[in-house]
């Protein structure tokens, strides 16, 4: 076969709220959107006798050996749904690590949408959900992805047409690792996202939101504080959120322009930090 090219779009949250604890990991609920930075996959089929997976690209150095596009063909083969079909997976990485923008989960997303629209596994939506589950907490969010609120209960509610923001991505000369900020978290939120509505995309709603793990990271790393700090100072920001558990902090606009030129006073302040305009899908 040819091979199969596909975008891996970063995912961001626009609020997170963090409502209480299980035994390994925490209940969180959010509001979640997609963004046209993306990974570029690249995907065939191949003989031999194991699967060849390589990542190239600005964020390629340094992935964890059992990173997630490992992890799923690990489950795959171990359930013997890949019938010993082996394949080629290429991946340039645009997506920076430990920053909130899940590209590790969106990768393991959508190389299995490609497997499954291809048929070359066929999977109901109950194991679609438990082989995502055991991969990462948010890799289902980017299997067939549209923007959704993700309620406590582990339930998602998709919506179309949402309301599209610019964003100003900013990243310091850091990651954040999740399982530390998550570690250090004290303080359980109650739950606001119960019903979900389009409305909650609303800029007017998503300024009174919050990402309930921004006390935590900007603990660890006062510069993250110190970044949201600058941005908000800019002009005609809608709101600025830490993304997950961070590094990366967003702000939000309406206008390309006013976006394009908080790029470049933040790069006369930050010139050594990863900076990126993009857009929501």
């Amino acid at each position: 076969m040819s091979a199969i090219h596909v975008k891996s779009y970063a995912k961001i949250n626009l609020a997170l709220n963090v409502t209480g604890k299980l035994v390994k990991l925490h209940k969180i609920e959010s509001i979640v959107s997609f963004i046209n930075l993306h990974d570029l996959i690249s995907m065939k089929k191949i003989k031999g006798p194991r699967h060849q997976i390589s990542f190239y690209g600005d964020f390629s150095k340094n992935i964890n050996r059992d990173n997630t596009v490992k992890k799923l063909f690990k489950i795959l083969d171990e359930d013997q749904l890949l019938k010993d079909r082996k394949f080629e997976i290429k991946i340039k990485k645009s997506i920076p690590q430990k920053a909130g923008l899940g590209g590790g989960s969106m990768n393991a997303a959508n190389i299995l949408n490609i497997l499954i629209k291809k048929k070359f596994i066929i999977l109901s939506q109950k194991k679609i959900k438990i082989i995502s589950n055991l991969i990462g907490s948010d890799v289902i969010l980017g299997v067939n992805y549209a923007s959704a609120i993700l309620k406590s209960n582990n339930v998602i509610k998709k919506f179309s047409n949402c309301p599209k923001f610019y964003t100003l991505l900013v990243r310091p000369n850091f990651g954040c690792s999740t399982k530390e900020i998550y570690s250090r978290l004290k303080k359980i939120t109650k739950s606001k996202f119960t019903n979900p509505k389009k409305s909650m995309f609303n800029p007017r709603y998503l300024l009174k939101q919050e990402n309930a793990l921004e006390r935590v990271a900007f603990s660890r790393y006062p510069k993250l504080k110190r970044i949201k700090s600058f941005l908000e100072n800019l002009k005609n920001p809608l709101f600025v959120r830490m993304t997950g558990s961070g590094s990366v902090i967003v702000a939000y606009y309406r206008s390309k322009k006013d976006c394009e030129m908080a790029k470049v006073q933040f790069k006369r302040k930050f010139e050594n930090y990863w900076c990126k305009v993009s857009k929501t899908l």
